[in-house]
């Protein structure tokens, strides 16, 4: 009878990019590798290779040999992934390996978030969501993607900013710093914007974030309105968590740092620091452990 799993390696594939992670049995950590996004919901071929690429990266920075791929574990967190059906396509093109699960990217990342322990996790990333795990149970909340939600996320905010500075140069709503920088962006021209946003992508619109957060910083009122329709929306999803019974919640994502003074008071207050990130949530997918050690600083 073979033993089990020498090596387990998590995978996070986000909407902006791809890490993956090989840790021993022990939890030790054996390499890292990292690259372009991983997102099954654009683009599901692209979104595997992306995420074998950093799995084959990582494997031999790790040395490992390809017999070796019999004693390895792989957990897959990915971005877009919603289904039972889904979660076994992806499954299906890793093959050879001593067992693979796949799940959303929420799902991992709050498990990485508590350590596998119960609690919610509130994502605010280039797109949103929130999942709560308690006593066995997952509900995910939001996630629908950039045409159908991801209200809190980069994304949104890029893209509500882009309409106000159509809008502001169509006079048909107001200006500001941030519609008249948005503009010249675009040359000034609202043909470029239409062109760049037949092929954009939700990671393209979340980039105009962080100018939205410098103009809000600096008191601009198409700025903080935009940001604090983004910081409702991370409020809403809190809340929601909380009222499935959640008692520990962690707020994730690149947008994390930038909306949390925007939260509402009881948010703030609500929110624990996550112990792992959705890489290592990926590994105990897999059946890995973690040390406590390596847990996430404050």
């Amino acid at each position: 009878m073979q033993a089990g799993p020498r090596y387990f390696l998590g995978v996070d594939g986000g909407a902006t990019r791809c890490r993956a992670r090989l840790r021993g049995a022990g939890g030790a950590l054996l390499a890292e590798a990292a690259g372009p996004p991983a997102n099954i919901y654009f683009d599901f071929d692209g979104a595997i290779a992306a995420a074998g690429a950093q799995i084959e990266t990582a494997c031999a920075k790790a040395g490992l040999a390809a017999a070796d791929r019999e004693r390895l574990a792989l957990g897959l967190g990915l971005a877009g992934l919603s289904s039972a059906d889904d979660a076994k396509r992806v499954e299906a093109r890793f093959e050879g390996l001593a067992g693979v699960r796949a799940a959303n990217d929420a799902v991992t990342a709050c498990l990485g978030a508590h350590g596998g322990a119960d609690g919610a996790l509130v994502i605010a990333g280039t797109g949103s969501a929130a999942i709560a795990r308690v006593r066995g149970r997952e509900a995910v909340i939001g996630g629908r993607g950039f045409l159908l939600g991801d209200d809190g996320s980069a994304a949104r905010v890029g893209a509500d900013a882009i309409r106000a500075a159509l809008r502001a140069h169509d006079r048909l709503g107001p200006t500001s710093p941030l519609t008249q920088e948005v503009m010249r962006r675009f040359r000034d021209d609202p043909l470029v914007a239409i062109q760049w946003a037949i092929g954009a992508r939700p990671a393209g619109y979340g980039a105009f974030s962080p100018l939205v957060f410098e103009r809000a910083g600096a008191g601009d009122e198409i700025a903080l309105a935009i940001v604090g329709a983004a910081a409702r929306a991370v409020d809403a999803l809190i809340r929601a968590v909380q009222a499935l019974g959640a008692q520990r919640v962690a707020l994730v994502g690149g947008l994390s740092a930038a909306i949390r003074p925007y939260l509402e008071a009881p948010s703030q207050a609500a929110l624990h620091r996550p112990l792992f990130d959705a890489v290592d949530g990926a590994i105990l997918l897999a059946g890995g452990v973690l040390p406590a050690s390596e847990g996430l600083k404050t």
